[in-house]
This record gives structure tokens, C-alpha cells and sequence, in this order.
């Protein structure tokens, strides 16, 4: 069976990551999937007035998920307007809800903490909340500007974003840490805290962790190995994945899916380490990020067997100090690495 992906190159290294990913499922299942590439991007958007036409959501519609490499060159475009008019919109359209990063360190790779043996999965609500859009500013420029965001969190995206959650603990170690600040907030995530509360006895077998945003930052740091499954809103969970990423090895590792559980539309993968335009000339942006994106992508698609065979070749690639250096290793000779890889 052939999967048609939407391939979104964006911006920066962006298409360099991209096009490596797709070398590597290529060759690891000739075939497999079918892409059509979509210049939607910043350059884009200084043709034409968007980041994507007013048909692209339709245009995805049909596609059995979506890959995109990064979007954003603020020297070009505001992030404001390329966030808005992108990914924002894809995800929502498509209520990608889930937004899901896996944070442990590969082979040969040496974080921060020096600890080797956590293995962190961060779930975040992907389409309300923090992020809702709801507010605005009146008075500007003068004494008197005001400007008012406001978060939305309504039962049908709290209580779904928690039993995919519950859901994925059940499928690890039946271990959830919920996240909110609610000893702050007494509205948001009071109610956060009670729908938790509700669904935990519709699974038993799950241990649920109450924590607050800084003690679970301050977690992280001191002791990853604690913790599996976190569920976090759309504004901690942004914050505390970045920190994820950073206790993995950086950026060049950080992989991520934007997931509409019920396969009612297609569903995103995209490495989050942005567009990097300062290095984007260079030839140097790590494609692992990308290509364990992928690996998330088959196996959402049902394809395990060669998402495992993927994410084998890049640990033996790791193993063997290839890509665990941030700009030591060209893009090219990491994926030729990972290429090599899967004919062992």
C-alpha cells in the first residue's frame, strides 16, 4: 500500500531536513510513500500575500498525512503572520489536538545532565488554550493601549487531550504527570485539575502525579528518570517540550507529531527546531529530527516494522558519534550515514 504524504519544505533548512527524511524512506521501503511537494512558505508569502492559498486546507484534505520541514524567517516575515498563516491553521483545521514529543538520548549522544536513562513522553493539548487567539489590543500607541489574550479551555479539549494521555500510559509504564498551575490559576487549570481527577477513574491501573509548571521544569532538569507520560496545555506543554529537547541534546533531536486521534483528517509530523537561518547556508542542520519525525509518521500510518528499522539505523548512526555534535557533521554525510545504516 502506497500512503500519499503532503511534503511542506518551508522555510531555511527546513527543505535540506525534508529531503533527507524522505532519501531515508526511500530507501528503507521503496514505494511506501508517495509525496507532493507545496512551496508554501515565507518566499511564498512575499509572492503572493499567504503563506498557503485559500484552498490549501482543502488541498491537504485528501493527503494521508502531512510532512513539513520548518516554517519561518522572521527577517522576511513576522513569526506572527507565518505561524498564523501556516501551522496554526493545519492544525486546527485538521483538529490535530495531540501534539506528541518522545525525549530521550539516543546513542553516543551526551545531554546536558549527563544521565542517560530517561525516556520522557510530552503530550500537548495542540489546538485551544493558551493558544486560542482569543483577545486583542484597543488604544494603540498611546498611554492607554490595552491588550487582553485570553485562554479557552472548554471540557470537550480538556477531558480529549487527557484520555489520549491516560491512553498513552497505559500503552508504557501506566505512569501520567498532569500539568497545570493551578495554585495560580483558579479557574483554567482548577478545571484541569478536576477533569484529571474525573478520568482517572475510568483508568485505575494508571499512577496520576499532580504537578505544577515549575516543579515539574525543575523536575526534569534534576530527575528525567522519574517521569514517562506528561499531558500538559498548549502554553506548558510549548515550554516544557523545548526543555525536553534540550535534555535530549538539542534541537537536531526533536521530533514531533501533531495528531487527530480519530484519523478523521490527515495528521502532521515536523522536527520543531525551526527554520535556522542563520545555518541554513551551511550544509550543517542535523536531519534527525526529521527523520524520527518520519519514523512517527509510519507509525501512525501502521507501517511499525519499518519505522523501527529507521529508527534502528539512526541509533546505529549515533553509536557511532555521527550526528551527536551539533555542526560537526554536514546534513549530507549524516543521512548517507543513516543510509548506509539500513543496508546492515
Amino acid at each position: 500500500m502506497t500512503h500519499r504524504i503532503a511534503l511542506i519544505p518551508g522555510d531555511g533548512i527546513g527543505t535540506s531536513v525534508l529531503d533527507a527524511a524522505m532519501k531515508v524512506a526511500e530507501k528503507a521501503a521503496p514505494g511506501l510513500l508517495s509525496g507532493e511537494t507545496f512551496p508554501w512558505s515565507c518566499d511564498h508569502y512575499l509572492k503572493t500575500g499567504r503563506m498557503m492559498p485559500e484552498d490549501g486546507i482543502e488541498t491537504l484534505r485528501g493527503f494521508d498525512a502531512i510532512f513539513l520541514g520548518a516554517v519561518g524567517w522572521p527577517a522576511k516575515v513576522p513569526d506572527a503572520v507565518s505561524l498564523h498563516g501556516l501551522l496554526l491553521p493545519i492544525r486546527k483545521a485538521f483538529v490535530q489536538y495531540a501534539n506528541i514529543r518522545p525525549h530521550r538520548l539516543l546513542p553516543g549522544v551526551e545531554g546536558p545532565l549527563r544521565k542517560q536513562e530517561f525516556d520522557i513522553l510530552c503530550i500537548r493539548e495542540n489546538t485551544e488554550g493558551e493558544y486560542s487567539g482569543a483577545g486583542g489590543r484597543v488604544h494603540q500607541g498611546t498611554a492607554d493601549e490595552v491588550a487582553v489574550e485570553t485562554a479557552i479551555f472548554t471540557r470537550a479539549g480538556v477531558e480529549r487531550i487527557l484520555r489520549f494521555g491516560f491512553e498513552q500510559a497505559m500503552a508504557r509504564s501506566k505512569r501520567l504527570a498532569s500539568v497545570t498551575k493551578s495554585n495560580a490559576q483558579k479557574y483554567s487549570m482548577v478545571f484541569w485539575d478536576e477533569v484529571t481527577r474525573e478520568l482517572s477513574v475510568e483508568f485505575p491501573e494508571v499512577e496520576v502525579s499532580h504537578y505544577h509548571v515549575d516543579a515539574i521544569a525543575a523536575r526534569m532538569v534534576m530527575a528525567p528518570e522519574t517521569l514517562d507520560v506528561i499531558v500538559a496545555s498548549n502554553l506548558f506543554g510549548d515550554i516544557l517540550t523545548d526543555l525536553g529537547a534540550a535534555i535530549q541534546g538539542g534541537l537536531g533531536f526533536a521530533a514531533s507529531a501533531n495528531i487527530d486521534p480519530t484519523r478523521k483528517g490527515p495528521s502532521m509530523f515536523e522536527p520543531v527546531h525551526g527554520s535556522a537561518p542563520d545555518i541554513a547556508h551551511l550544509g550543517i542542520a542535523n536531519p534527525i529530527a526529521a527523520i524520527w519525525s518520519l519514523v512517527m509518521m509510519l507509525q501512525h500510518l501502521g507501517e511499525g516494522a519499518v519505522a523501527a528499522r529507521i529508527m534502528r539505523s539512526v541509533e546505529a548512526t549515533t553509536a557511532r558519534g555521527i550526528g551527536t555534535v551539533p555542526g560537526r557533521d554536514k546534513t549530507d554525510d549524516i543521512t548517507a550515514a543513516i543510509l548506509s545504516a539500513l543496508e546492515d
